[in-house]
């Protein structure tokens, strides 16, 4: 437990979804430099990451799709429905759930099928559901998507981190052929719900992959910088996508958010 700014008693769980072509070590790995840089801006809630089977191989991507969907029903059933089933009236305790890149679908098909199976605690609820690099289809994120329909009814909010230049998502990758958009690359629906905001990354990260940029050397202090294909891993050791992301963890409105500018009516990050 720790307390807010105003000194009110509070406690935050943030469930980690790791995408695809992920070992152990490059999970533990995210995991630390995530909850350091969390830290550094000063949470003081716990992580969890949730693991599921995924290969290595390009040929193998689809298939690892089944895993994800048949591994999601647990990050439900054995830990949010769980934690949720311990809240009292009073409790102080929120629970959150990011998904990087496949995570984003294990969490999707999670809520889905939490909602399909009936659970005895159809009540439990996310505060905040965090979609960075994510690898589901735009078109199934819509208000209208029966897919979306529990992501939407079991969280106060949804924040979906996307940036253009994610080259892992791009649909000329040779593993994505026939596959729709990603809400990753190309952002939420415009009829996408209410309680969902799109946070345009293309900008910053412009700047942050930039040769002998100062963002880069202040921002991603790590060694090495990044775990994995740069445009779509760089969230992880981040120093501004984690005070954004702490920010949002908090239930901060993004017109406060320092970390975020207005540009054509779409919230953008940027480096403070």
């Amino acid at each position: 437990m720790w307390s807010n700014n105003d000194d009110e008693p509070r406690g935050d769980v943030l469930f980690v979804v790791h995408g695809y072509n992920m070992d152990a070590a490059d999970v533990m790995d995210r995991h630390r430099r995530l909850r350091g840089d969390l830290e550094h801006w000063g949470f003081k809630g716990a992580l969890v990451s949730f693991d599921w089977p995924s290969g290595n191989k390009a040929l193998a991507y689809l298939p690892d799709r089944c895993n994800a969907k048949q591994s999601a029903l647990r990050l439900v059933s054995d830990g949010i429905a769980y934690l949720s089933a311990q809240q009292s009236p009073d409790c102080a305790i929120n629970v959150h759930v990011l998904g990087h890149s496949t995570g984003a679908l294990v969490i999707r098909e999670a809520f889905d099928d939490a909602d399909d199976n009936h659970f005895q605690n159809m009540a439990w609820l996310v505060s905040q559901v965090v979609f960075a690099a994510g690898d589901v289809s735009a078109a199934s994120m819509s208000q209208n998507s029966g897919g979306a329909e529990s992501v939407y009814r079991h969280c106060v909010q949804l924040t979906n981190y996307f940036n253009h230049h994610d080259m892992a998502l791009d649909l000329s990758n040779v593993k994505r052929v026939g596959l729709a958009p990603r809400v990753g690359r190309e952002g939420l629906p415009a009829d996408a719900r209410p309680k969902a905001i799109n946070v345009d990354c293309t900008a910053y990260y412009q700047q942050l992959a930039a040769p002998g940029s100062i963002i880069a050397a202040t921002d991603q202090t790590r060694t090495p910088p990044f775990v994995g294909e740069q445009s779509h891993s760089w969230f992880f050791g981040n120093r501004t996508f984690a005070r954004d992301l702490f920010c949002v963890l908090i239930g901060q409105n993004s017109h406060v958010i320092p970390t975020r500018l207005r540009v054509d009516g779409e919230w953008a990050l940027r480096h403070v």
